[in-house]
């Protein structure tokens, strides 16, 4: 199979993750037709996704039935205080943007950023529904981030930025956006060992948060390169994303990772 560029592979996520927004699921299964490429396991189709990954009381707190296309839970682990500025990376319908303003208060803000017009659609009237007047939601690339230079406290995300073909370009635009001691706190999938190339090569392991996943080892050296430092990976766990159609031996979890933009 003829190696995939980065555009062809934003389009095709792109164009998934809308069919989502669309469809309103509650859960990251794309639709039956195309179930061998699930971001979630069997079980999950009968289990809520976000009910998996947040407390009764965070959802009970949101008072909503929000997709949920994630991973993990960074807002848990995120330390989040009153008054921060936070962004979302690829912040779908809104649930941890929503979460995040909770904790950060009237006086903080909440900014997501998704590259799919559907879902900035879907989050802008999530938020509509729940009155939250500190959180907006842009349009925009990870890459090429339409955010100001050192102007946000913490950066978030949730199964997203294993889905950028160029993720170097994206630790580089968090390290730009950051405040001097800043901090991220992502949640995402990575694999112990490389994956086969076929499923490297696969637009629907692409938009199934596995075909770029990376090799934990790199992942987190892409991170200190950036130039992050007091990296700690939080959390792994077995991948909430990712097992359809996978050969065995890929070694793929679920990781959270923090660390900070020196002072």
């Amino acid at each position: 199979m003829a190696k995939k560029n980065a555009e062809e592979i934003k389009k095709f996520v792109r164009e998934r993750y809308a069919a989502v927004a669309r469809k309103q699921n509650a859960s990251c299964c794309p639709p039956q037709s195309s179930a061998a490429s699930s971001c979630c396991s069997p079980s999950a189709q009968e289990t809520s996704l976000a009910q998996r990954l947040y407390s009764k009381e965070e959802l009970d707190a949101i008072s909503a039935n929000i997709t949920s296309l994630g991973c993990g839970n960074p807002v848990a682990v995120a330390e989040l205080r009153p008054g921060e500025a936070v962004l979302d990376l690829g912040s779908g319908g809104g649930l941890d943007c929503f979460l995040a303003a909770q904790r950060v208060g009237p006086q903080g803000k909440v900014i997501g950023l998704d590259m799919t017009p559907e879902m900035i659609q879907l989050a802008r009237a999530n938020a509509k529904k729940l009155s939250m007047e500190n959180v907006e939601f842009r349009l925009g690339e990870m890459e090429h981030m339409p955010i100001e230079s050192d102007s946000v406290d913490v950066v978030i995300s949730n199964c997203v930025i294993n889905l950028s073909p160029d993720k170097d370009a994206v630790f580089r635009e968090i390290f730009r956006v950051l405040k001097d001691g800043g901090r991220l706190c992502i949640s995402d999938i990575v694999t112990h060992g490389e994956l086969p190339a076929k499923v490297r090569e696969s637009l629907e392991q692409w938009a199934g948060c596995v075909a770029g996943a990376l090799d934990e080892r790199v992942y987190l050296d892409k991170i200190r390169a950036t130039g992050f430092v007091g990296l700690k990976v939080d959390g792994i766990s077995p991948p909430v994303c990712g097992e359809a159609e996978i050969p065995a031996g890929s070694n793929i979890a679920s990781i959270t990772v923090k660390a900070r933009k020196p002072k």
